[in-house]
């Protein structure tokens, strides 16, 4: 697991909390925030699985 894959999913998980915080106290934009975070951590976690996938293709045996 390298840095881009735990920093997206932590985006991902605190982009769900921002999210529900927003629909508890009724506030539109904090939901709207939370969505957003969401989608950038699973693109960041996206871009680590690729750098993962590379750097095992590539990995000398």
């Amino acid at each position: 697991m390298n840095k881009d894959q735990v920093e997206g999913k932590l985006k991902e998980v605190g982009g769900k909390i921002q999210e529900q915080a927003g629909k508890l106290v009724g506030s539109e934009e904090q939901q709207a925030k939370g969505l957003a975070n969401q989608v950038e951590g699973k693109v960041q976690k996206k871009v680590g699985d690729v750098k993962d996938a590379v750097e095992t293709v590539t990995r000398k045996p």
